[in-house]
């Protein structure tokens, strides 16, 4: 298997994870590891030479782990409130 093959496999698979972590980012205990993983495979594919979906599943990854601090900041703030 040749390098270029190995890239594709980080990048597409960073790309999935941060697609299923911005879908999924209610569910913080599965979108949290994704979006983790999203940014630790866009990065080393990324560093490997593949470019375009490397960089949207870091991009992505980045986002959904804000949108996973924002969730659970606003469930902390409510159920704060309420008590």
């Amino acid at each position: 298997m040749d390098n270029s093959n190995n890239t594709s496999a980080f990048s597409i698979a960073s790309l999935v994870l941060g697609i299923l972590a911005i879908i999924l980012f209610c569910v913080y205990y599965i979108s949290l590891p994704c979006a983790i993983l999203a940014i630790i495979f866009g990065a080393i594919g990324k560093s490997k030479g593949g470019r375009g979906m490397a960089v949207a599943g870091l991009v992505l990854g980045i986002i959904a782990v804000a949108l996973d601090v924002l969730v659970i900041v606003s469930v902390i703030s409510v159920f704060t409130t309420i008590t």
